[in-house]
Order: structure tokens, then C-alpha cells, then sequence
């Protein structure tokens, strides 16, 4: 067996496109959320590996049968839940250029190519973005790095400002070191703390509430740190967001850079879903006070199209953020390195080995082009809009946060419920079981969060393959359903038919 015959790699490699093919032309077909139960594939399948090679042709049989009914199908058009995972066919085939070549770039020497076209994209994002020149490779102390997910971008940003801390002041200090972000920041910040040997307790969480929509508060901020020097901890970080996961709130990035500078500590700017968003000039003014963060991540996977996993890095102090990730050995040695006039990427991430990954978003940024990408994010804005307002014209419905993006955070309300109108905990009860009565039909698929002690419905829309007739669908489900577990009618004054009648043109153009 030649395990890399051309021929067969040909002839099995039309095989799976096709498959895949085949496999998006009927994607609305299956449930969007898989419904098997736990331990279903140990049930038909052998117990241990075969012994002699098995035919491309049993194994894609195979896949249909067992694999693709365990799938959760995030690429459906009728996908709402979390935040989308983009796909396209740019990005499956740089994927494919990449897995095919399946180079080791840890080092400038080891593929230069892969370093190399790694700074020119991401060179590309930081103009598209408008980040400050402090982010850029060119200039004296900044330069990006493409890490696998937001929680990477974490452990390294934590890792150098605490490294950073303890150099200056002693490493006896560790178990005092304090890092700050708030209640809706993503809980892997938490997981990232504690990676990084911050106790859990030293995690200091900044409460947010609705009236504020749920942004961090620098006043608040200010206040917490004060009273925490005062216990003697040492502030040192603190992680600012663009696009919260429960309801894409934007913390004010200029107020708290301000406050973080006072006490001398990192501000890592999180924009992992609403960072694809800022390429479009509408949508650049959430970023405004980026200049004064001492870093900036987003996830390019979750919306400008590029597959899982990729999350675009930049750091303004270089130095201070590879020293603690650093690592040589003789048998890497090489004159470029030592030269250094090249970067080496091993030292920008935990671990030695990377993938090619810029290939790919080398791919869909030349494939589509910035005018195409732009337009693609602003149609899913559009559709979050006009679900946004089909949930308006429901007086049982109420909007739980502001629609910054085409994420509608929103919910059965109290009084539409039951005539004690502040019953919040038989609110979160109720819309908690409207939620899963909607997806165990298997058509549509969306998730919830609780901010605040309230149960909120997220209809997040993100998906290649999403048109405004699958928006449509989704809200009369919804609608349906609710109208079932209340046993009333859905309204139909004349305002509202007026006003769907709006909201339909609106889609249908």
C-alpha cells in the first residue's frame, strides 16, 4: 500500500467532494441539532480497528450512516445557536493546500513561505480593521500571529503580563497578582487564569446590569481595583470586549485603557465574534479606543469565513509577549533566526508545531474581497434586523438587549405570561421550555443564556447558507409554539399586519 498514490488520492478525492457536495445540497434535510443519544456510535461500530484496509467506498457509507446523524449541523441555514462557524469553498480548499503540503512552520527556516505570508495577512486585517500602526509588524515593537481559538489568545496575553509583573516585582508576589474582566466576559478567560496559575479567587469579575447594557463599567472598574490594592493584591490585567457571548454588549474600550493605564496593567481587547464586523466602516466606531489597549484578538472563523479554527492575534510589546513563550534548542539552530531580521512563530504560541494556517485565510481574502466580505456580514446584520423586528410586532415578545450586530437577544414576557407581570423566575421557566419545544422539531437551532438572573432566547445569525426565508421560518416556529403554551391567539390587530407586511417586503428585497 503507497499511502500517497496519486492516482488513488485522485480517484478518492473526487470521491469526498462529491460527498461533501452532496452533503450541502441536502443539509436542510436533517435536524439541525442532532438528537441521538450518548454512546449510540460505540453501538454500531466493531471494537477494535480493522486489520486489513477497508474501501473508500464502505468508509463514505459509513459516514452517511453513523457519523452524519451524530452531527450538530452548524453550517444549516436554520443554525442560530452560539455564534456560526463560517465556511466556504475559498477556505475548504486552502484547507486542503495546507493539509496537502503539511508543512511544520515553527521557524522562519522551517517553511519560509508559511511565516511569511502569515505577517502579509495579517498585515491585510490589521488596514482592513483600521488597528493602530502600534499592532503592525513594521513597526518597531508589534507584529499578529494567527493562534487557534480565543482562549489561546488569553493563556499567552496572561502569561506575558504576568511574567512581565513578577520580573519586576519579585516572584514571591504570584499568589497576589489580580486580573479583572466582567460578569458577561466568555468563561474561558476564567479557564485561561487558571492555566496560568491566577488563583480562581483572584479572577475579579466587574457586575454588569441591564440598565447599562451590560457593559463594563469603568467607574466600576476603578472602584474595585482601589479597594483590591487596598488588600493588598496587584492588579495586572484586564480583558475588555467587543461583542459579549450573551449579548454581543460593547464595553467602552477608550474609559477603561484609561483606567487600566493608572495602574500599569495589560488590556487585552476580546472581539472573538463582533471583531469580522469592524471591516465594514459602519461598524469601526465599536473599536474606537483600541489604540490605548496592549493587545487585540478576534475569531476570523466565526465570520469572515475562514474554517474552524482561526484567531487573529496582535500584540503592541513583542518582546514582553514572546519572552515567557520562547524556546531553542541546537537542532533548530539556524543563521536566519540568529540574523534576526525573521520572525519565528514557535515563540507566539504554547506550543512548537503550527499549521499553514495562513493559507487559508490568504485564500478567502484574495477569493472574495473585501467589498464581497463586507457585504456578506451586512446581509446577516439585515436578517437579525428584521427578525428583531418581527419580534417588536408581538406584544407577548419582548427585545432583552440592544441588537448591536445580527445577534436578537429576546423573550416571552412576564406579564404576557401570567398577570403578576415581575414573576421573572415562572418567565425563565416558561422560555426556557419554549426553547426546547422549538428545537426538538429539529427544525431550527438556537440557544439562551441568563444575564442578570433572566432567561434570554439568542437568535444569533451567522450561517453561510442562511437566507431570509429560513428567518421567516424560524420566527413563526417560535411564534407558534409560544401561542401553543399560552393557549392564546396570536395578535393580529391591524397594526400588526400592517407592520408584517412591512417586515415581509423588507425581507423579500
Amino acid at each position: 500500500m503507497n499511502p500517497l498514490n496519486p492516482v488513488e488520492f485522485r480517484r478518492q478525492g473526487h470521491m469526498v467532494i462529491d460527498f461533501l457536495a452532496d452533503y450541502y445540497e441536502n443539509i436542510e434535510k436533517y435536524p439541525v441539532r442532532s438528537h441521538v443519544k450518548p454512546g449510540y456510535l460505540f453501538q454500531s461500530s466493531p471494537d477494535c480497528a480493522p486489520m486489513y484496509p477497508e474501501p473508500i467506498e464502505a468508509i463514505l457509507k459509513d459516514v452517511q450512516k453513523d457519523i452524519i446523524p451524530g452531527i450538530t449541523h452548524w453550517q444549516s441555514p436554520n443554525f442560530f445557536a452560539y455564534f456560526a462557524s463560517s465556511a466556504n469553498t475559498a477556505s475548504f480548499l486552502g484547507e486542503m493546500l495546507l493539509n496537502g503540503f503539511n508543512v511544520v512552520g515553527f521557524n522562519w527556516a522551517s517553511s519560509p513561505a508559511a511565516t511569511e505570508l502569515e505577517i502579509l495577512v495579517m498585515e491585510w486585517l490589521l488596514k482592513l480593521l483600521q488597528l493602530p500602526q502600534s499592532f503592525s509588524t513594521s513597526s518597531d515593537h508589534g507584529g499578529g500571529v494567527l493562534l487557534g481559538t480565543t482562549c489561546e489568545a488569553f493563556v499567552c496575553t496572561l502569561l506575558a503580563a504576568k511574567e512581565k509583573t513578577l520580573d519586576q516585582i519579585g516572584r514571591e508576589n504570584t499568589e497576589k497578582l489580580a486580573v479583572y474582566c466582567s460578569d458577561q466576559t466568555h468563561f474561558s478567560f476564567q479557564k485561561s487564569a487558571k492555566i496560568i496559575g491566577i488563583k480562581p479567587e483572584n479572577v475579579r469579575q466587574v457586575v454588569t446590569n441591564r440598565t447599562t447594557n451590560f457593559e463594563l463599567s469603568p467607574e466600576s472598574l476603578d472602584e474595585m481595583i482601589k479597594r483590591d490594592l487596598e488588600d493588598g493584591l496587584i492588579p495586572i490585567y484586564l480583558c475588555a470586549t467587543v461583542g459579549t457571548t450573551s449579548t454581543t454588549a460593547v464595553d467602552p474600550l477608550g474609559s477603561l485603557c484609561e483606567v487600566a493605564s493608572k495602574y500599569n496593567m495589560w488590556v487585552h481587547v476580546d472581539a472573538a465574534y463582533a471583531g469580522s464586523a469592524c471591516i465594514c466602516p459602519e461598524f469601526r466606531h465599536f473599536l474606537d479606543g483600541v489604540e490605548g489597549a496592549s493587545s487585540f484578538s478576534f475569531n476570523a472563523h466565526k465570520w469572515l469565513l475562514p474554517n474552524l479554527a482561526c484567531c487573529c492575534l496582535w500584540v503592541k510589546d513583542k518582546s514582553s509577549f514572546t519572552k515567557p513563550l520562547s524556546t531553542t534548542s541546537e537542532l533548530i539552530a539556524n543563521k536566519t533566526t540568529e540574523s534576526g531580521k525573521v520572525v519565528d512563530y514557535k515563540d507566539w504560541q504554547i506550543s512548537l508545531a503550527r499549521r499553514f494556517q495562513a493559507l487559508k485565510l490568504w485564500m478567502v481574502l484574495r477569493s472574495y474581497g473585501t467589498i464581497a466580505l463586507r457585504e456578506y456580514i451586512r446581509k446577516h446584520v439585515k436578517m437579525a434586523k428584521d427578525f428583531e423586528g418581527l419580534v417588536n410586532m408581538d406584544s407577548r415578545f419582548e427585545i432583552m438587549a440592544p441588537r448591536y450586530f445580527s445577534m436578537v437577544c429576546f423573550r416571552v414576557s412576564p406579564y404576557a405570561i401570567s398577570q403578576h407581570h415581575d414573576n421573572d423566575h415562572e418567565a425563565n421557566e416558561f422560555n426556557q421550555m419554549l426553547l426546547e419545544l422549538v428545537n426538538a422539531t429539529g427544525r431550527v437551532y438556537m440557544t439562551h443564556s441568563v444575564v442578570g438572573g433572566v432567561y434570554v432566547i439568542r437568535f444569533a445569525v451567522g450561517a453561510t447558507l442562511t437566507e431570509d426565508r429560513h428567518v421567516k421560518m424560524a420566527w413563526e416556529l417560535v411564534q407558534g409554539q409560544a401561542t401553543s403554551l399560552l393557549g392564546t391567539p396570536t395578535p393580529n390587530s391591524a397594526s400588526n399586519v400592517q407592520s408584517s407586511k412591512q417586515i415581509e417586503g423588507s425581507i423579500s428585497t
